[in-house]
């Protein structure tokens, strides 16, 4: 087992044992059935990252560093330069890959099988359709040929995917003060909770996978609403029905429902206490 799978398996045992002490959200739904579903869902996405992601990527990369293709290998730079570079733009690129899942609604009948989930935990950072992961590989494909770089850089910048993405997940209540200051940088979990609300205007905002200032950068920041307001899902799939897992696996390929009704598209109906939030 490499260094990098024991490293997730190690955080998200971490992350599970803090959010099951601290949990920040109160669940809807029995722990058990939910994390079943969910790794089951997860089981067949992992087992298209394997086949299909992984390796495309190896291949590429090693094409990549062979040619230089890509701005960073174009532009002449030190090779640290060259790694920051990289690992930057590789997580801009994210952010507007996450905007297209939310925006194009062929990508979001995909994307919609992780936000149905009417609660968020560390299961949910692994819940995606395995489709969505094959349409995935092809932007990481498009990501890898246009930025360019070399292998060691992609690792480290998937290292810090992979675990911000199953930190920023988590059901964990961290101490607001301390809270304050890292969401400074690094999307967290009470405004990664914002992105997964019911409301439209909050899951259209927060898109974000590692550092939160691409948000501020697009003005797409969103953290001004209270935990207890939010609401985890999407309207128009809030069936218990819906996230069985049969349903979910067939949920994009059939005709989808509404979404959002009028109701969810308006402001908040309760006050927001300054008090609780995170600031702007």
């Amino acid at each position: 087992m490499s260094p990098s799978v024991l490293l997730l398996i190690l955080a998200i045992a971490i992350l599970f044992a803090l959010e099951r002490t601290f949990p920040l959200r109160r669940q809807k739904q029995p722990l058990g059935r939910r994390i079943v579903v969910n790794a089951v869902v997860a089981a067949l996405a992992i087992a298209a990252a394997l086949m299909i992601v992984r390796p495309v990527a190896s291949w590429l990369l090693e094409a990549v560093s062979q040619n230089r293709w890509g701005l960073t290998g174009i532009v002449q730079m030190p090779v640290p330069l060259q790694g920051v570079a990289t690992f930057l733009l590789l997580d801009l690129s994210f952010y507007y890959w996450h905007r297209a899942n939310h925006g194009w609604p062929f990508l979001w009948r995909f994307h919609n099988v992780h936000h149905v989930d009417p609660d968020l935990d560390i299961s949910t950072s692994v819940r995606f359709h395995f489709l969505e992961i094959a349409f995935s590989a092809a932007f990481r494909a498009l990501q890898v040929v246009v930025i360019g770089g070399e292998l060691w850089m992609f690792v480290i910048y998937e290292s810090a995917f992979q675990l911000n993405t199953l930190f920023q997940h988590s059901n964990i209540r961290l101490p607001i003060t301390i809270e304050r200051w890292i969401v400074l940088i690094f999307v967290t979990p009470r405004m990664h909770g914002i992105h997964h609300s019911k409301r439209f205007h909050d899951v259209n905002s927060n898109w974000s996978s590692v550092f939160s200032w691409w948000d501020r950068l697009h003005g797409t920041l969103n953290l001004n609403v209270p935990q207890a307001a939010i609401d985890i899902g999407v309207p128009g799939y809030s069936e218990p029905r819906d996230n069985r897992i049969l349903q979910l696996l067939l949920m994009p390929l059939r005709p989808q429902r509404s979404y959002w009704s009028a109701e969810w598209k308006l402001p908040y109906p309760v006050p927001r206490d300054a008090g609780n939030v995170l600031p702007e």
